[in-house]
Parts: C-alpha cells; structure tokens; sequence
C-alpha cells in the first residue's frame, strides 16, 4: 500500500532505545518511516557504537527539542585497557599500546578531579564543525584536527564495577556536550594507561529513562498491530520543568498570531524569562516575559491537526 508523500500529521514524543551499529539519524529516519510521520527529529546524537536512550520527536513535539538536548544525561559505559585509538573508542584505529594497568585504587583516586565543571577537550572524531566541516570527515581523511578545550559539567562519576587487568566500567551523570570517549581518555591519561571506551549506553536523557524506552523492532510490532499508531508521549512532555501559565480563549488566538498579551499583574518574573501558556491543559505557545509582557517564540499548534 503507497503512502501519502507528506505522510501523516503525528506529534508526541517516543523513547527510543537506539541499537548499536546504527547513526541516530538512521534510527530516527526508521522511526518516522514506520509512523509515517511527516515531521520529525532527536533530542541527542549518539555515537552508531552506543546504545540507549535516543528521545524521537514528532511534529509538534519537534519545538521543544532543545529543552531536551539541553537537560542532563546518564550513561553507563566501560573503558577497555591495553590500545588506545584514533576515535577513542573500539571503532577506531590503535594508535598506542601499553601492558600496564590501572589499580582499583587509582581509578578511584582520580574521578573527583573529573567531577564539576572541568575543561575538555572533544575527539577528533566528533560531529563538531570545522572550518565548515565536521570534524569526523576531516579525521577520516587523515587531516589535523584542532579543537579546543570545552567547559562541561559532570555532576556525578562513579567507578561501579572492573574485571581485573581486562577493563572498569562507570556511570556518568553530566550536562550538555560532555564526550565519554574524551573522559574515557582523560581517566587512561591520569593514571597512565592506555585505553578506549569499548561499551557506552545512555540510559537517561533528561525525564526519559531507558526503562520506557522501546526497541525498532517493538516499534514496527506497535505499527503493524495498529497502523495509526500515535506517540505515547504528549509534546509537552519535553517542557515538565518550564513555568505553566493558564490563560484564556482570547489570549491563545493572540499568541497563536504571534501577538503579545499582557502579563498577569501579580507575575513574578524577570526579563527573557521563559514560560509555557496552556489552554485546557493543551501547550499554546512558549513565552519569553518582556516589559510586562509575555511575547511568543514558539507557537503549538495540536489542536489544528
């Protein structure tokens, strides 16, 4: 049966878990294929190695994106001693060797340093822009890459469990843009070791957890079983944390004509604060407080579709 070429008018959230050995973009564009959405997009890149929580966004789910790739994330991942890489991790080539290996002792000494807002800097082999270029295909074609050192945040780093001169495996609690694979080889450095990161899962991004995540292959079930299958989870989801207004009929067709309405008199709020405006429980619109006034950026549109 032929699908409609704009595909079908869906909005909501779904939790999926990405499968290792396929980009985001690939995961996401099978998601949508199988929905046949016509709008959709990810809340995170993960690495085609890694596994875990990628949030999918549909239509007007789509807006609120950046308040998911800006919240917190968890990863568990495992770092494997003896080859250190070009990528950092076990897709790359070994670029140093070494028999050493860390103490329990050592690696545990060490992970407060890397606790806080620390300085890092990026792989190589990162989808960062370079001269206009990412900088993965400039590695791939053996060209220097310069990057310079990021400020991120780990909030929290723990060393959970090791196989003794093989590999340790961590959790990691952290803040937008921090890079496994460059803690990974920050912890190698300290303790003088060489290594790569081998297993890397994320298993929270923000509110999304793993243990609401589902798998493609769950997902195509879900479809064939109900082929207007719609996201379990309202766009709203992504805007749990941002301050709700309740406003009136009038007021909504305001905003949603990208005109301004006054704010409540007894609003505490302060310039360029951020707000969400709900009518019957539905987002209207996210609203930036100015001079007494709540001005819309973004605009929803569910109850048009």
């Amino acid at each position: 049966m032929s699908r409609r070429k704009n595909g079908r008018d869906v909005s909501g959230w779904i939790i999926l878990d990405k499968p290792k050995d396929i980009s985001s973009t690939k995961a996401l564009s099978k998601a949508k294929w199988l929905l046949n959405a016509n709008k959709a997009g990810h809340a995170g890149t993960l690495d085609p190695m890694a596994t875990g929580v990628l949030p999918l966004a549909f239509g007007e789910a789509t807006k609120t994106i950046p308040y998911i790739v800006d919240a917190s994330k968890e990863y568990e991942f495992t770092i494997l001693f003896g080859n250190s890489t070009d990528s950092l991790d076990a897709e790359g080539e070994v670029t140093a060797s070494s028999d050493k290996r860390p103490t329990t002792e050592q690696l545990t000494a060490c992970l407060p340093q890397f606790c806080g807002h620390i300085e890092q800097i990026p792989p190589a082999f990162s989808a960062i822009h370079v001269n206009g270029e990412r900088s993965y295909k400039l590695a791939r074609e053996g060209k220097a890459v310069p990057l310079a050192a990021r400020k991120v945040e780990v909030i929290d780093l723990q060393l959970v469990s090791e196989v003794s001169g093989v590999s340790a495996s961590f959790v990691l609690n952290c803040g937008k843009g921090t890079y496994v694979r460059s803690l990974a080889r920050d912890i190698c450095a300290q303790v003088g070791v060489q290594g790569h990161v081998n297993v890397l899962r994320r298993t929270r991004v923000g509110h999304f957890a793993i243990d609401a995540a589902i798998t493609l292959d769950e997902l195509q079930v879900m479809v064939h079983k109900a082929p207007a299958f719609e996201p379990d989870l309202p766009a709203q989801t992504a805007l749990a944390d941002i301050p709700a207004l309740v406003i009136t009929f009038e007021q909504a067709v305001d905003l949603k004509q990208g005109r301004a309405i006054s704010a409540p008199t007894n609003l505490v709020a302060t310039d360029e604060t951020v707000m969400v405006t709900k009518l019957a429980e539905q987002p209207v619109a996210l609203v930036k407080f100015r001079e007494g006034q709540l001005c819309p950026f973004r605009v929803f549109h569910l109850n048009e579709e």
